[in-house]
């Protein structure tokens, strides 16, 4: 038994019809012996199959269980804010809906959690998916501990366990952007982490590709980070520096030869300089674009219906 009056285990599904009723079988099983208060809190965002009929079937069996169905696909971060702030007990367990994260490995994080941390994230021995994919997520995982600015945090997961309390930091967040660590990071710096068992995907296939994982390693620097910026600075800075020493080394030519490097030298640094350019110009855009979605006051999720009893 673990010191916590009740636990809420968050699962944002997304096309989970196929692994939802075996997962809340296990969680039950679990959570029960391990807090006398609980509740599994389901948000469908978004499904294309028949998820929000299983889950509403399951809020039926399961008294514990409470199913919350968005208007359309928002993202897993989204839906995780939704299901905190609908969370009624002081701890918070996040988890995916494909049966990657086992409901058995719940008490590692529960137990480290009563250790005095804020934030436990489990982290498994050996990460399941292709090459490419796990040197991205370990390039995200280590992007998003830099923009935490949490020294003592080396790696990062989906599967975790916080203290509720923890969503005062974030209660007024209004933004289609969202990464619910960094939101953690605004009110606690005391994270830890335990090795847990992960196992394959059991249906389906994963939803993020490159381009997603691209693209949330630029919301990473660009929405919650000034360093892309202090970076085009300093960048500028280094181009100028060199753009003096090559004038120096075309006088110097000048002196000693008498002659001028001809069109592909100046070719060659039109090119360096107009690639900084470019390069510092698009960062400026990422922020802008950053700016203009803030500024069309966009909703960070709308819910649809829910099975609240």
């Amino acid at each position: 038994m673990n010191p916590f009056e009740g636990c809420s285990v968050i699962i944002p599904v997304y096309n989970g019809a196929d692994t939802l009723p075996e997962l809340i079988d296990r969680l039950e099983k679990v959570i029960s012996c391990l807090c006398p208060e609980f509740q599994a809190i389901l948000v469908n965002d978004g499904s294309r199959d028949h998820s929000w009929q299983v889950i509403q079937d399951l809020s039926e069996k399961h008294r514990w269980v409470m199913g919350i169905n968005m208007r359309r696909n928002y993202g897993q971060h989204n839906a995780l804010l939704c299901g905190v702030r609908a969370a009624q007990y002081p701890v918070c367990i996040t988890m995916d809906d494909d049966l990657q994260h086992l409901p058995e490995e719940i008490g590692k994080l529960l137990t480290t959690l009563a250790e005095g941390y804020d934030v436990v994230y489990g982290l498994p021995q050996k990460l399941p998916h292709a090459l490419w994919r796990n040197l991205f997520s370990r390039l995200i995982k280590r992007l998003l501990a830099f923009v935490m600015d949490i020294p003592t945090l080396k790696d990062i997961g989906s599967f975790r366990a916080f203290r509720t309390d923890l969503r005062q930091a974030f209660v007024d967040y209004q933004n289609p952007n969202v990464i619910l660590d960094v939101l953690l990071s605004w009110g606690t710096t005391s994270f830890g982490t335990v090795q847990v068992e992960e196992e394959q995907r059991q249906a389906g296939s994963s939803n993020y590709n490159f381009r997603k994982l691209f693209k949330i390693a630029m919301l990473l620097l660009t929405g919650y980070s000034t360093a892309p910026l202090q970076i085009a600075s300093q960048t500028g800075f280094v181009a100028t520096i060199f753009g003096f020493l090559i004038l120096f080394y075309v006088l110097f030519i000048y002196i000693t030869a008498g002659s001028i490097p001809g069109f592909p030298f100046l070719a060659s640094i039109i090119s360096i300089f107009g690639g900084l350019q470019l390069f510092t110009l698009g960062i400026f855009g990422e922020y802008l674009a950053r700016m203009f979605d803030r500024s069309m006051d966009r909703p960070t999720y709308v819910i649809k219906e829910s099975t609240q009893k």
